[in-house]
């Protein structure tokens, strides 16, 4: 890639042509793997924090060394199911998005193997834009959670019914907001169902 092209995709924080390619060249590797060992593949190629969790136990001890190690104060968390997770590690949230959060703990639609993203709507951030979500998203999963490609996590949304506000996230930087922060820290805890 010449200079100019680099320059340009750096201001306007697009993926570079050569690693768009080498995720795609490793994507066409694991064509015929295991969708879980896919998906966890691409999406820490693209700068993703993957975390197995055997259960719920490994799952808490997984969320307090990253709340820890990564000096997390404070996080936005709605979802009452993982407030019970937050109460467990005495870890401080609020309800709202506010300024004072250095982390978000959400749940999220679909993972999906094609290309490492994760699929997030307004039932995971509520009315917020993923851009205005804090730095560190930690996000919690279920296997069965995990789709071929996006043909297959849309057609599961129509059938579910009201969804809106479809985004998706992979690695360190949005897939579908541009204007995403490019230093965001993903980190996803998948859970066996």
């Amino acid at each position: 890639m010449n200079l100019f092209k680099r320059i340009v995709s750096k201001l306007t924080n697009q993926p570079e042509e050569e690693d768009k390619q080498s995720l795609e060249k490793l994507g066409d590797s694991l064509k015929n793997a295991d969708l879980d060992y896919k998906f966890a593949q691409l999406f820490t190629h693209s700068g993703g924090f993957f975390n197995y969790c055997a259960d719920e136990a490994e799952a808490l001890q997984t969320l307090n060394q990253i709340i820890k190690i990564e000096g997390i104060n404070n996080l936005f968390c709605w979802d009452k199911e993982l407030q019970n997770f937050l109460n467990v590690v005495k870890s401080p949230y609020t309800l709202e998005l506010q300024p004072s959060n250095d982390a978000a703990f959400i749940t999220c639609e679909y993972l999906i193997a094609y290309d490492g993203r994760i699929m997030l709507s307004h039932n995971n951030i509520l009315h917020y834009h993923s851009s205005r979500l804090p730095e560190k998203i930690i996000i919690i999963a279920n296997v069965s959670q995990i789709v071929n490609n996006l043909n297959d996590a849309m057609g599961k949304i129509k059938r579910n019914g009201n969804i809106k506000n479809l985004t998706s996230i992979s690695g360190s930087q949005s897939k579908m907001d541009s204007s995403s922060n490019s230093n965001t820290k993903l980190f996803l805890l998948l859970l066996e169902d």
